[in-house]
């Protein structure tokens, strides 16, 4: 079993969510079960599925968490683009967390290319 707390790209992704949790913090109420819910569903699920991968005995399973956590990173940069889109962020907010959100993916990409590598 590996240990998540270890993994950098698990530890970028839970600053990333409290980032996320306090943006969306300031969202109009009425989108609290829209917008606001799936961004912060998405954004939790990402070190969420790092830390599951690690639980798995097998590298493929491990790879396959990974591949589940990417893919809640590109929903999650889809709903940031669209809240700033419709006003909720603005310019600079929105490229400071698609810069950070970019860094993670290449580094859970990185990790599952190597995890790979071991099957």
């Amino acid at each position: 079993m590996r240990n998540f707390r270890d993994l950098e790209v698990w530890k970028f992704s839970i600053i990333l969510v409290k980032k996320i949790y306090l943006i969306t913090g300031k969202f109009p109420n009425e989108e609290k079960f829209g917008l606001v819910s799936q961004i912060n569903r998405c954004s939790v699920s990402i070190p969420s599925n790092i830390a599951e991968g690690c639980s798995r005995s097998s590298q493929k399973d491990f790879s396959r968490f990974l591949q589940i956590s990417l893919g809640s990173s590109f929903e999650l940069e889809t709903q940031i683009e669209i809240a700033k889109e419709v006003g909720f962020i603005d310019e600079n907010l929105y490229s400071e967390i698609i810069f950070e959100l970019n860094a993670i993916q290449k580094r859970i990409q990185s990790l599952k290319k190597y995890v790979d590598s071991k099957v």
